[in-house]
């Protein structure tokens, strides 16, 4: 990726479905592509990858082992039917985990495979690492633009990236995109690499 401006932005949102925050995140995003002329390209990323080899409190653990599932089954269905599955996906995956509350992951999977009209034994790759190569490529081009002492999720503009906008509730209307527009003139400061306040509130779904 590079960074050359472009008369369209493109950007490129990197998630784990796993993460309140990346869906709070997407959520924006999703207003930003009704009122800005953009080009969004949604890319998987990976906290079980990103932290597997960290010490770990027992039930972060427990949640990083459970997440590897749907990442792999979003790039087994990416590899098999195209990037176009990748945001239905990710939808349908993440309003019954963040909104909905669940947390039954292969349930989860099985039921956001039959939405998307994908096919069932995709959810097969759940619990192997047939895909990982190619998961672990697709994070690691996200975590190359802003290294690995952050999480998801990744937003790129132009080929500029950064951890975050971390917000909650996620803008909406014309708020969303002024939002958006601050971040893009961020990304074209070269200099420019953070800006951050503790969080007082959690993910508003």
């Amino acid at each position: 990726m590079t960074s050359t401006p472009t008369a369209r932005p493109v950007v490129d949102f990197w998630f784990d479905p796993a993460c309140p925050w990346a869906w709070m995140t997407s959520r924006w995003m999703d207003e930003v592509s009704a009122i800005r002329d953009v080009d969004v390209r949604w890319h998987v990323m990976s906290l079980s990858v990103l932290n597997e080899k960290r010490e770990l409190p027992d039930t972060y653990r427990e949640l990083m082992d459970d997440s590897w599932g749907a990442v792999r089954v979003i790039i087994a269905a990416a590899r098999d039917h195209g990037d176009a599955v990748i945001k239905p996906l990710y939808d349908a995956m993440g309003t019954r985990r963040h909104p909905g509350g669940r947390r039954d992951t292969e349930a989860i999977i099985t039921e956001s495979l039959a939405e998307v009209g994908l096919p069932a034994e995709l959810a097969d790759v759940a619990g192997t690492e047939d895909v990982d190569a190619l998961l672990r490529e697709s994070h690691g081009e996200g975590i190359t633009l802003v290294g690995d002492d952050v999480g998801t999720p990744v937003v790129a503009i132009d080929g500029v990236g950064f951890f975050g906008p971390v917000i909650t509730p996620a803008p909406t209307g014309e708020a969303a995109g002024r939002l958006f527009d601050g971040l893009a003139l961020m990304t074209s400061v070269p200099g420019f690499y953070e800006l951050k306040r503790s969080r007082t509130a959690g993910p508003a779904f």
